[in-house]
């Protein structure tokens, strides 16, 4: 299997896990104690694989500490980086080493698109104790290694998160990808070809709900006239009510103050 993931091949790693379901895909695969996670940091195209396995740990730790996603961030894997992002038993904020964060070492190491991605994903992120340098402050860091976009990035970020995040989506296209996303999901479950199950982890109603409120409001409202018809009856009733009530009211209220 770590050859499969060595290679970036998806398909074979899947045949392979389905041929040897008892395979323990935690298990350290050398003496440095990286798992088939660890080694997928490097190849994007398998992570979706790893991440699908029921046993899966997404925040094991090996000896040296560092975490899948600590490793794909220092390591400057971007596309590795946003499929971990999309998993919420992902802890962003892991630490190791007296309280470094995985932020702390994208900083040290000038990874400028790997912050971009994280902020326009919405996930939180520990900007560490000012002063503490060496430990945890990631501004301070990228001060004292010479790093100034990803100095101006986080202070802007840390003065208006919402506003700094807003852009950065527009800037990455991020609005434009996650708008293809929820679509693709929408049609999938309205033509039954894909079933909603609550027992999914993480749930697709659960990652479509949770992009669909952060789309701006003409998206949401193609979405609702989208999810008239067979979506209403697949979609789990509590999950459905929540989320299109939410969108319905905030279509109305800006309705009634652009009309």
């Amino acid at each position: 299997m770590l050859a499969a993931v060595k290679s970036g091949d998806a398909k074979e790693l899947a045949e392979l896990i389905r041929q040897d379901p008892g395979y323990d895909v935690n298990m350290g695969q050398n003496a440095t104690g990286w798992t088939l996670l660890h080694y997928a940091c490097y190849e994007d195209a398998v992570i979706p694989v790893l991440l699908a396995h029921p046993a899966i740990d997404v925040n094991v730790k090996p000896e040296s500490g560092f975490t899948p996603f600590m490793l794909a961030g220092s390591n400057g894997c971007t596309s590795c980086v946003r499929e971990l992002l999309k998993d919420p038993r992902v802890k962003v904020n892991e630490t190791i080493n007296g309280g470094r964060t995985p932020l702390w070492y994208a900083t040290t190491n000038d990874r400028l698109e790997v912050i971009k991605w994280w902020i326009a994903s919405g996930r939180e992120m520990d900007l560490g104790t000012p002063g503490d340098v060496y430990m945890t402050d990631a501004i301070g860091m990228a001060k004292k290694w010479g790093r100034p976009e990803v100095v101006t990035l986080l202070q802007r970020f840390k003065e208006n998160p919402e506003e700094t995040r807003h852009k950065i989506r527009v800037e990455l296209g991020w609005y434009a990808e996650a708008a293809a996303e929820i679509f693709a999901l929408m049609v999938f479950v309205s033509d039954e070809l894909l079933q909603v199950n609550d027992a999914t982890t993480p749930s697709p109603a659960a990652r479509f709900f949770s992009i669909a409120r952060k789309l701006p409001l003409e998206l949401q409202m193609i979405l609702c006239l989208r999810a008239v018809g067979s979506v209403k009856e697949l979609i789990p009733t509590m999950e459905r009510e929540a989320a299109f009530k939410e969108l319905a009211n905030r279509l109305l209220w800006s309705s009634m103050f652009t009309s």
